[in-house]
């Protein structure tokens, strides 16, 4: 009998422990699976950080990173795998400059998406450069600050044109709040935009061809935020929200992302859609925690058995045919980026192998989240994460909404 293919991924990861082990679990709790007659096995590495020569051999199939936006010696490794080894990555390295939402902001507007009124300011301070008082004194234009702002109107928002975890992001609702805002910017450079009335905040995380759309309360602690309410959206936005966050991911090559929208009715608005490590820990996504898992095990399961192409850099070509074309409706151009989308993931294929190759994966997940293990690993997150006097709050907490998700999945599954 022939031994199964054997495929390794590279986890490449900050301080994060949860679900890497989450990840590392089902991978092995999956086990041999079969794709078109092959027997296939996934194992898992969590990746060392040392100097590495350009021509060395890789030795992973798939790398799933959660440091090279940071940091840019993996970077560099990562960009080396994809250039040299035909290495699967599951957000490409080379559009990580469109992480900064500025160029996805512009890029979905280019699209005809509905992104709030933004306008790019310069910088408050000088930026560390010997040349720039000069460059400054030539070129930069005096602006009135409290003019721009009239214009988008208030309240507004002021945030960094590269996010990360709500740092530096300020409502504001009069000219004293924007000069504060602006002041305390820094040597941040900063986006204001147009603050939209809606109905329901969402957070769509999406792997691969999956897209999970969760109810999403910013101004709640970060425990609190995802709230478990389903059907939030009208049928028409629901649909809208799995193919605006594949349109976004699909067009930069991104698998392993999240979009945020505001919804009112049918209108949904993106406002951040571009997240190279958004979040999936276990104390933030509790109920839905175990779908991501299952979702970055599948897909990474898929890519390496079989063999997908890695796409490296974003051809905007055929997304602005769509664009542009005016005979075409938005909501016409929005099922044909969906189409392309769907073309990118190979949707249809992809479906088949869930149901054919690895059906048995959902049971594997449930099993181990009713096991002794899995609560180990919350109350091991628990404790690292919350001061002692509050472990046994958030373990309740977290036990709770993981196993209503647990009693949920064994609803549906006798159904």
């Amino acid at each position: 009998m022939t031994a199964a293919t054997e495929h390794l991924i590279g986890l490449l990861l900050g301080t994060e422990e949860d679900w890497p082990r989450a990840v590392e679990t089902i991978a092995a709790g999956l086990g041999t699976f079969t794709v078109e007659g092959t027997e296939h096995r996934l194992t898992t590495e969590r990746v060392r950080i040392h100097p590495f020569s350009l021509r060395a051999k890789a030795r992973h199939e798939l790398a799933i990173d959660r440091l090279a936006y940071w940091y840019h010696h993996p970077r560099e490794w990562l960009k080396k795998l994809a250039l040299m080894d035909d290495v699967y990555l599951l957000n490409s390295p080379f559009t990580f400059q469109s992480m900064e939402k500025h160029a996805a902001y512009c890029a979905m507007i280019r699209l005809g998406m509905d992104v709030p009124e933004t306008v790019l300011l310069p910088h408050k301070n000088p930026i560390d450069n010997e040349r720039w008082p000069e460059t400054a004194r030539r070129y930069n234009d005096p602006f009135d600050l409290h003019a721009v702002a009239d214009d988008i109107g208030y309240p507004l928002f002021m945030k960094p044109f590269d996010g990360g975890g709500w740092r530096g992001v300020s409502r504001i609702t009069t000219p004293e709040e924007l000069d504060a805002a602006y002041d305390q910017s820094g040597d941040m450079l900063m986006h204001l935009q147009e603050a939209l009335d809606y109905d329901v905040f969402v957070r769509a995380l999406s792997i691969g061809p999956e897209t999970m759309v969760m109810k999403f309360r910013p101004e709640l602690p970060m425990h609190d935020r995802y709230e478990v309410a389903h059907d939030v959206l009208s049928p028409r936005a629901g649909r809208d929200a799995v193919s605006i966050t594949r349109t976004v991911n699909a067009f930069f090559r991104w698998e392993f992302n999240s979009c945020e929208m505001l919804a009112s009715g049918d209108r949904l608005s993106p406002i951040d859609y571009a997240n190279a490590c958004p979040d999936v820990a276990v104390t933030s996504l509790h109920y839905y925690f175990p779908w991501a898992m299952t979702a970055l095990v599948r897909w990474s399961a898929f890519c390496v058995a079989t063999d997908r192409p890695f796409t490296a850099h974003a051809d905007p070509t055929p997304w602005f045919a769509i664009a542009d074309d005016p005979d075409r409706t938005q909501a016409e151009r929005l099922e044909a980026y969906r189409d392309l989308a769907d073309d990118h993931f190979d949707t249809e294929r992809y479906e088949e192998f869930r149901e054919v190759s690895v059906p048995h994966l959902d049971e594997v997940v449930h099993d181990w989240v009713s096991s002794d293990d899995f609560d180990d690993l919350l109350v091991q997150t628990v404790r690292a994460t919350y001061p002692e006097a509050e472990h046994e709050q958030f373990l309740a907490h977290f036990r709770g909404l993981t196993g209503m998700w647990r009693d949920d999945q064994s609803t549906a599954a006798s159904a």
